[in-house]
């Protein structure tokens, strides 16, 4: 594997924690990603996730703080545990924990993602 899975795994958590998701997701995603809440059904493509996180950032009314408390790489798959304070539209403020788990493909791009979280 050419890409080095740490240090772009850091980037692309560095570009989340400054609220640049969207942005992230364009320039760190492959085109036949494949993403999966929790155990619900994946969902395949990066047009479709697009408009997932799309509505994932469009359902925050406020951001008051977020931190990646844990991370780590073993060979092409990182995981990073997240905490975040988040107040939803119509949901109210939630502290929300989270495990992300990222499969990296060779070209450098998140091929695989999935979040274990206590929302949802």
């Amino acid at each position: 594997m050419s890409a080095n899975i740490a240090e772009l795994d850091q980037q692309l958590n560095a570009r989340i924690l400054a609220g640049d998701i969207l942005g992230a997701f364009d320039e760190y995603y492959a085109d036949d990603v494949v993403m999966q809440e929790n155990a619900t059904e994946p969902s395949a493509g990066k047009a479709a996730n697009r408009v997932r996180e799309e509505q994932f950032v469009g359902s925050i009314e406020a951001f008051h703080g977020g931190k990646l408390v844990n991370s780590a790489v073993n060979g092409n798959v990182a995981f990073g545990e997240w905490e975040y304070d988040v107040t939803f539209k119509g949901a109210g403020r939630v502290l929300m924990t989270q495990v992300a788990v990222r499969t990296w493909n060779g070209d450098g791009k998140v091929a695989f993602e999935r979040f274990y979280h206590n929302k949802g």
